[in-house]
């Protein structure tokens, strides 16, 4: 799920940072430049991890900063495709089922990656697994927002980012997510964390009936 990216940058540090050291100034200019912030085909950089090379430093005529080459690696989440992950629901549509890790909000199971056979519920807002029952009945399983769901990426999608002129209240401008998740659920174990957890109590249930009998 996290990777260590090596990337290279020329810092700006302003005489407001000369009272630290240089390790400490890129340091802090750096977390505050890339941290929750998505490079394109890199993934969302999260931490400075570490600094492997601090090269020269100039100051330009007519500013008063100084440039500094530095080297260094920052701590990224890029989840690999078929990786497992587990995340909450934070809401459902007729595109599907919306999910969060916390820190990353745009990942979607798409309809065609739920469980089979499922139906959107408009009035409780919420995705719901028709589950088969061994009598021919179908018992409803609500994907409601906020519990923890298990799902595997198949997807990953990176957009660049054009910046737009001022915001017209006529015109509202969409904003569009640098980097998305796509995942699935339509395999055994994944989905609701609850769904299997229950199946897992009926089974032990079912195995100390049988130890009794015996």
């Amino acid at each position: 799920m996290f990777v260590l990216s090596e990337m290279k940058d020329v810092i700006r540090i302003t005489p407001q940072y000369f009272h630290q050291s240089l390790a400490e100034s890129i340091t802090t200019l750096l977390n505050r430049k890339l941290a929750n912030k998505v490079v394109l085909d890199v993934g969302l950089c999260i931490a400075l991890f570490d600094i492997t090379d601090i090269g020269h430093s100039h100051i330009f005529p007519g500013d008063g900063s100084s440039h500094t080459e530095v080297k260094f690696r920052f701590i990224i989440f890029r989840p690999m495709v078929e990786e497992i992950l587990t995340g909450k629901i934070r809401s459902c549509s007729r595109e599907g089922v919306h999910v969060t890790l916390g820190f990353f909000d745009d990942i979607l199971i798409p309809v065609n990656a739920l469980q089979h056979p499922s139906r959107f519920d408009e009035t409780e807002q919420a995705w719901v697994w028709e589950y088969p029952k061994e009598d021919g009945e179908k018992h409803d399983l609500f994907m409601d927002s906020g519990e923890s769901i298990r799902f595997r990426v198949t997807s990953e999608t990176f957009e660049e980012s054009i910046p737009s002129g001022p915001q017209s209240t006529e015109c509202p401008v969409q904003t569009i997510a640098p980097y998305k998740l796509t995942g699935g659920i339509n395999e055994p174990g994944l989905g609701l964390l609850t769904w299997w957890e229950s199946q897992e109590q009926d089974d032990d249930g079912d195995e100390e009936e049988e130890d009794k009998e015996e």
